[in-house]
């Protein structure tokens, strides 16, 4: 496998429609940074997010998720209470090639700030928007922007198709839009 450059991402975004909408250069301006850079692309994070509460004394049990264990907010800003972690979405909805792998990694200016987003693979053939975990680790509130930098993306080429990629098999998280809980 070897990862590609902002070259093959512009290529493919502008041509195939990988990354809509597609930044083609970063922006940093008063901002978290996002955009295209030399080895990936930062995705920004929309103003969706579930943030966890535990108000209904719930188990969290992946194989039977409550959807009232969150709160829904529309903002700009998201508050995480300490502690815990919230949902939310990439602006970008993404179309990986057969014969790639994207990797999801946080962003260094939130992980200094003990805001931690969950790493996540994007598997051959996924599309959709992608679902992220921000976890609080931190004993106080934190802010998360919206419209702004949240984590960037690694594209690796794999040395061949895969045999069966994720749309072959119809995964449950095709075509996701919005913010997307657990399924089984």
């Amino acid at each position: 496998m070897s990862i590609l450059s902002d070259k093959w991402i512009r290529t493919q975004a502008q041509e195939r429609q990988m990354i809509e909408p597609f930044v083609e250069a970063q922006r940093r301006e008063d901002c978290i940074s996002y955009g295209l850079s030399s080895y990936g692309y930062d995705a920004r994070v929309a103003d969706e997010f579930k943030i966890f509460t535990n108000v209904n004394g719930a188990i969290v049990d992946p194989k039977s998720f409550d959807p009232d264990s969150f709160v829904d907010r529309k903002t700009d800003v998201c508050i995480i209470p300490p502690n815990s972690f919230a949902l939310a979405r990439t602006v970008e909805y993404f179309r990986v090639p057969d014969d790639v792998l994207v990797i999801c990694l946080g962003k260094s200016t939130y992980a200094r700030c003990g805001i931690i987003v969950n790493v996540t693979p994007l598997e051959p053939g996924w599309e959709g928007h992608v679902t992220l975990e921000f976890s609080n680790t931190t004993p106080l509130p934190a802010k998360i922007y919206a419209n702004e930098g949240a984590c960037q993306f690694l594209f690796l080429k794999g040395n061949e198709r895969c045999e069966t990629s994720y749309a072959d098999r119809a995964g449950k998280y095709m075509g996701q839009r919005g913010v997307t809980l657990p399924k089984i």
